[in-house]
């Protein structure tokens, strides 16, 4: 698989790259109002939806995909006096609902007890109750944005739905197996992470006025940026911590789920190297095998690394498809978020 793309961006781009708390900045007005409105979305006369309700909107998170939704229409509109319409507020809370509801159903099928650095719903409410309210909160972005009355940006919110749906059933018959491919991981990848980042800055660019061209390319920009930031996210579950990640580290692996680090050690074909990831697999538990013997060989044999490049490869190919828009602190923006994806480390 290739894994430099040649960039188009200007020098001149690349300095005016922004930081994330500059990036955020921008729209801080923009993302006070989706949480008002998430706020709004979240609370319920039902007891104990509204408590669910409470529990995740105070567990926080990056906020990364309401952002991009709000920056895509920006990146169109292009004027930062214009106020933006409130049916972009409201997509936007609508997709971090969305996002919430993978996370709750995530939880339940990874048996996860933390999520954000709390207590997850599983493990506060139980699994029967928990399904229900990820069910709940589908159903919940689904009538707003059906309130919106705008049947593109449901076609697009009904397509991602069914294909994130379609990557978990993939991701699960699968699981346990360490002869799964790069094509199959990658696969999962973008129906899992990438089309939801995708739907949010195409709907930014529908509710942002965008012409045929911008919304390809906004299109294009979310794909690329959300396969980065898996990729970051899988070489993340090697190398960083609990209190930075908000949930358990080298959890993918005692789940039976390898990422890009450990399909690459294992495509390399030594007989040992697979007998240990086998043994971890099979155990659900690092006994045998310890985590730093695991990360001991995707350093030494640069798998790690080759990840790393892969996820700057779909970074690049992300910025590069926002040649069409004329230049403006929203664009630099979007931009710059790339470079922060895989540079983060959280």
């Amino acid at each position: 698989m290739q894994t430099t793309v040649p960039s188009s961006t200007s020098p001149a781009d690349e300095r005016s790259r922004l930081s994330a708390p500059q990036v955020f900045s921008l729209i801080r007005d923009d993302l006070a109002c989706v949480e008002r409105d998430l706020g709004t979305l979240l609370a319920s006369e039902l007891g104990i939806v509204d408590a669910i309700g409470r529990h995740l909107l105070e567990a926080g998170g990056k906020r990364i995909r309401p952002a991009l939704l709000l920056l895509a229409a920006r990146t169109c509109v292009g004027d930062a006096s214009i106020a933006l319409p409130h049916a972009v507020v409201r997509m936007a809370a609508v997709m971090e609902m969305l996002h919430a509801a993978t996370l709750v159903h995530d939880d339940i099928i990874d048996d996860a007890k933390v999520r954000r650095g709390r207590p997850s719903v599983n493990v506060t409410w139980g699994n029967e109750i928990s399904v229900l309210m990820g069910d709940w909160l589908y159903m919940k972005a689904f009538e707003v944005t059906l309130d919106q009355r705008n049947f593109d940006v449901l076609d697009l919110l009904t397509q991602m739905t069914r294909r994130m749906t379609e990557g978990e059933l993939i991701q699960l018959d699968v699981l346990g197996s360490v002869d799964i491919t790069e094509t199959q991981h990658l696969e999962i990848v973008r129906r899992k992470t990438a089309f939801m980042f995708r739907a949010c800055t195409e709907i930014g660019a529908i509710v942002g006025g965008a012409n045929v061209e911008q919304r390809a390319a906004l299109r294009e920009y979310g794909l690329n940026a959300g396969i980065a930031f898996q990729l970051i996210d899988d070489v993340l579950d090697f190398v960083s911590t609990e209190d930075k990640l908000g949930k358990p580290v080298a959890n993918d692996l005692r789940e039976g789920k390898l990422t890009l680090p450990l399909i690459h050690l294992i495509e390399m074909g030594d007989p040992e190297h697979r007998r240990l990831v086998e043994t971890v697999v099979t155990e659900g538990a690092f006994e045998s095998v310890t985590r730093e013997e695991i990360l001991g060989l995707v350093i030494e044999h640069g798998t790690l690394d080759r990840a790393r490049a892969q996820a700057r490869a779909y970074a690049a190919r992300a910025t590069d498809a926002l040649s069409c828009f004329q230049d403006s602190e929203y664009r630099q923006a979007l931009l710059s978020i790339p470079n922060f994806i895989v540079e983060r480390e959280t």
